[in-house]
């Protein structure tokens, strides 16, 4: 009864920019976080960060600390990742669930899952 849509992938060249969107559909009415991961083939998927309710606490993965900024609109129902001065390690496959969360820790994440968005970046 959940529905996850990821958009704003593609190709783009070592340090460059892109910015993903996620909304979710459906009965998410204890959803309250919100979260990005990622999943390169041959690797296991990977938490990249996450956000509360009201966008006071985010968490982030160390491999994209610094470079990526997770926000939100309600409003909107949307969740978006600002990707900043990508580099190739980050070629992978992203996409958004509902989680929950500590100030250093990812302690739960929803079983349903979308089909993703696909991120490419060149050397």
């Amino acid at each position: 009864q959940v529905q996850l849509v990821e958009s704003g992938g593609g190709l783009v060249q070592a340090g460059g920019s892109l910015r993903l969107s996620c909304t979710a559909s459906g009965r998410t009415f204890d959803w309250y976080a919100m979260g990005w991961f990622r999943q390169a083939p041959g690797k296991e998927r990977e938490f990249v960060a996450a956000i509360s309710w009201d966008s006071e606490s985010t968490l982030y993965a160390d491999s994209v600390k610094g470079r990526f900024t997770i926000s939100r609109d309600n409003d909107k129902s949307m969740v978006y990742l600002q990707m900043n001065n990508l580099k190739p390690e980050d070629t992978a496959v992203y996409y958004c669930n509902g989680v929950r969360f500590t100030a250093t820790t990812l302690t739960h994440e929803y079983d349903f899952w979308g089909q993703g968005t696909q991120v490419t970046v060149s050397s």
